[in-house]
C-alpha cells in the first residue's frame, strides 16, 4: 500500500530489506574462501560444489561478483507458492509463511533471478498472494473494536504496512470508548 509521506511512521520497506538481509541462505560457491568472522558471526569456510549456509546480504554481494550461485528457499517455488495462494483464496485465516517471505523473495528475485525457476511465474505468484493477503488486512482492519485485531500469521512487510492505519484507528477507538456520550 502506498503511503502519504504523512502516515510513514514505520520502517521502509528498503529498511526492511536490509533487516532480512541477516537471514541464511543456502549458496554453491564458485570460489574457495576459508572461514570469515564478520561482526555478525563466522561463514565459510566455501569450497566448491558444496553448499554452504551465509548470510543474504554476504550472498548477494558474492552473486553480483559472479562467485556463488544462490539456491532459492523451499518456499519461492511455483508449487508451494501456488498451493499457498489457493490457502490465501479459500478461506479466511491467513497461510502461514515465512516472516520475512517478501523481502527475501524481492533480494533473491532481483539479484539471482537466473538462479531461480520459473522466475516471472514466482513473480506473478507473489504478486497475487500480496494482493489477497492485503485484502484480508483491510478487511481484519474494518472489523477492528476498541480491544484486539486479530490477524495472525502477518508477515514482517504486512505489519509494517497496517501500522500507521491501526496506531490511528486504535486511538481514535480508544477515544470513542472511553467517551460517555452527551446526549
Amino acid at each position: 500500500m502506498a503511503l502519504p509521506q504523512s502516515l510513514r511512521t514505520s520502517v521502509t520497506p528498503l529498511e526492511l530489506e536490509l533487516i532480512a538481509s541477516e537471514q541464511l541462505v543456502e549458496i554453491v560457491p564458485l570460489i574457495t574462501m576459508e572461514k570469515t568472522a564478520f561482526i555478525s558471526g563466522a561463514y565459510g569456510p566455501l569450497r566448491p560444489p558444496a553448499k554452504c549456509r551465509i548470510p543474504l546480504w554476504m550472498a548477494t554481494n558474492l552473486k553480483l561478483k559472479k562467485k556463488c550461485h544462490i539456491v532459492p528457499p523451499e518456499w519461492l517455488s511455483v508449487d508451494f507458492l501456488q498451493e499457498r495462494l489457493t490457502r490465501e483464496t479459500s478461506r479466511p485465516e491467513f497461510s502461514k509463511l515465512p516472516f520475512r517471505f517478501a523481502e527475501i523473495a524481492k533480494v533473491i528475485l532481483d539479484v539471482a533471478s537466473d538462479d531461480v525457476q520459473n522466475a516471472d511465474k514466482i513473480k506473478s505468484l507473489l504478486k497475487d498472494l500480496r494482493e489477497a493477503r492485503q485484502a484480508k488486512s483491510r478487511d481484519g482492519l474494518q472489523k477492528l473494536d476498541h480491544s484486539e485485531l486479530s490477524l495472525p500469521n502477518l508477515c514482517s512487510m504486512e505489519i509494517n504496512e497496517i501500522r500507521p492505519f491501526f496506531i490511528q484507528s486504535m486511538g481514535i477507538l480508544t477515544q470513542l470508548v472511553r467517551e460517555p456520550s452527551t446526549e
